[in-house]
């Protein structure tokens, strides 16, 4: 018996490293398209993901970078119909199969389903990037394992703000000590505490590198698979070479006893 019933899990970043050569080009694509100069390279957009959702990320881009700049009268239907265009553009990358799940993730999904421990997904990101990830992860009828995604617009407050998870922790029917979150950044760590959850996994990436995890039970560069081991970069989960059932479990009890990396 293990001491967690659920996995939530962040989306990008967290299931598959989408950010830099996923929606940095497709938003890219969508300004080119709409006919304006603006071009969105890595160090900038690194800056940007400081701001979380799409609509959000253009918007602070506007008032930082391009105070200038005069917009129709209508911004906030331009700036949704111009995040409309990304999303599209984004769909497109993933269904030519450009952006895989991290390493160990498909792995502990299966291994999580056959125990029969519960699903879900909270992020802010839109629900059609979500299922199209899934339905394009090679794994057939993968969408279908999560009883809740919790995405895009559906709560008032993105992360950090704890809203997204939870939406997620009501739908479940679970207590947040019933539950072990993943994410990648300090603003999915933030908002995974600020529900009330006591075990976080974070599995860094390029952009959220240094970046401030307290309060995370542990970081690693990915979950690992066999063969392919992962690094324990902070916290008391030494010794492991992948990301199992049986080391969340040991997660779950170091943060119940107020471990903390």
């Amino acid at each position: 018996m293990y001491r967690f019933e659920s996995l939530l899990f962040d989306v990008d970043g967290t299931l598959a490293d989408t950010e830099r050569d996923g929606h940095r080009p497709a938003f890219n694509a969508a300004f080119a398209e709409a006919g304006l100069d603006w071009e969105w390279g890595v160090d900038l957009y690194g800056d940007l993901l400081a701001v979380t959702g799409g609509k959000e990320r253009i918007r602070y881009y506007l008032e930082h970078w391009r105070p200038d700049w005069r917009g129709p009268g209508d911004l906030s239907g331009f700036i949704a119909e111009l995040h409309r265009s990304k999303t599209r553009h984004f769909v497109a990358l993933l269904r030519e199969g450009r952006i895989p799940l991290r390493p160990g993730v498909l792995r502990l999904l299966r291994e999580a389903r056959a125990a029969g421990v519960r699903l879900g997904i909270a992020t802010t990101t839109t629900p059609e990037n979500v299922t199209v990830l899934l339905e394009s992860c090679g794994e057939p009828g993968i969408a279908d394992w999560f009883d809740v995604i919790a995405a895009g617009d559906i709560v008032p407050g993105k992360k950090p703000a704890p809203d997204i998870y939870l939406w997620a922790l009501d739908r479940l029917g679970r207590a947040p000590e019933a539950c072990l979150a993943f994410e990648d950044s300090d603003n999915g760590v933030r908002s995974a505490l600020g529900a009330g959850l006591d075990a976080i996994v974070v599995t860094e990436r390029t952009y959220t590198a240094g970046q401030d995890f307290t309060g995370a039970s542990v970081v690693l560069d990915h979950l690992g698979d066999p063969g392919r081991p992962c690094k324990v970069l902070a916290g008391e989960l030494r010794g492991i070479e992948y990301v199992d059932l049986a080391a969340l479990d040991r997660i779950a009890m170091l943060a119940r006893g107020g471990a903390r990396s």
